[in-house]
């Protein structure tokens, strides 16, 4: 059996669906009260509710399970220290759990933001528990993807799109030159599915992005076009000045919309090398220029 952590999510869902379909058994596990629950409820055999954070719900989730999929993870919160505790503290439990029940591959969804120059609590958080796999005895492989999109989520996506939607005027973080590789949804899946039952694979991190990169700006033009506002007008903010709102909004807000996050997460690369994955596991992702148009309408 298969264990999926996060199985109900935009990826998590695709995964279980194309890993029943090629007659595996699935055992799910979500987050009590998930309201996207139906979307695996015939595909899944098995669904445990449980907060990864906690030892006592995932006290036994291992027990005959051959390989884990972690993909659970917050990405997106008000509260940073809910990263070190989902993020890091529950993966810390999951792989306790692994070794216990002797799980023979463990294939952990880590983020490109973990080469991030100038990082962010959650970027702290992708890099401590990959430190925790690394560091484990259960075999393991680390998948670093970029940005992902999809018919429907994924979550920073859709943000991303709420956001030039939002205003009359695009406020823009920097000079919007960073270089992105979006990447879609089923080539992720497709790579994932591909790991799965090969050792050479061991202890190794792969690189999972689009074939092509293109600067955050460009990325963004794109996107407005597909919205239908294609000449919305962009006005371009300093980093220096995005960063002292940023600092005054979180002094006098309990959720300000703009954090350090976001703004690390427009001005840095994340145009990862995906070529060992090309090369050892035949990945063979879309250009985001041609897969992305198929994604609007959006679900």
């Amino acid at each position: 059996m298969i264990l999926i952590t996060g199985a109900s999510g935009a990826m998590g869902s695709v995964l279980a669906r194309k890993l029943h379909e090629k007659g595996e058994k699935i055992r799910a596990c979500v987050m009590p009260g998930d309201p996207f629950v139906s979307r695996i409820e015939n595909i899944c055999d098995d669904i445990r509710y449980a907060d990864i954070s906690r030892n006592s719900d995932v006290a036994g989730i291992c027990n005959g399970i051959k390989t884990v999929y972690h993909l659970a993870a917050v990405i997106i919160s008000k509260d940073d220290s809910i990263f070190e505790r989902v993020n890091v503290n529950g993966t810390r439990n999951l792989m306790e759990e692994a070794s216990s029940a002797n799980v023979g591959h463990f294939i952990y969804i880590s983020s490109a933001s973990v080469v991030y120059p100038f990082p962010t609590p959650y970027s702290l958080s992708k890099r401590k528990a990959e430190e925790i796999v690394n560091n484990s005895p259960v075999k393991y492989t680390i998948i670093r993807p970029t940005l992902v999109y999809g018919k429907i989520g994924g979550q920073e996506f859709d943000m991303y799109l709420s956001y030039l939607k939002k205003f009359p005027i695009v406020p823009f973080i920097g000079s919007g030159k960073a270089l992105k590789s979006p990447v879609f949804v089923e080539d992720i899946i497709w790579g994932l599915i591909a790991l799965n039952n090969k050792e050479k694979i061991y202890g190794k991190v792969y690189n999972f992005c689009g074939d092509e990169q293109l600067s955050m700006l460009d990325f963004s033009r794109l996107c407005l076009k597909l919205l239908g506002i294609p000449g919305k007008p962009i006005v371009f903010l300093p980093v220096w000045l995005c960063k002292f709102i940023a600092v005054i909004m979180e002094m006098f807000m309990k959720n300000p919309p703009l954090k350090w996050q976001v703004i690390a997460g427009i001005i840095q690369d994340a145009n990862l090398n995906p070529d060992s994955a090309k090369k050892e596991l035949g990945y063979n992702p879309a250009k985001v220029s041609e897969r992305l148009p198929g994604c609007f309408p959006r679900l």
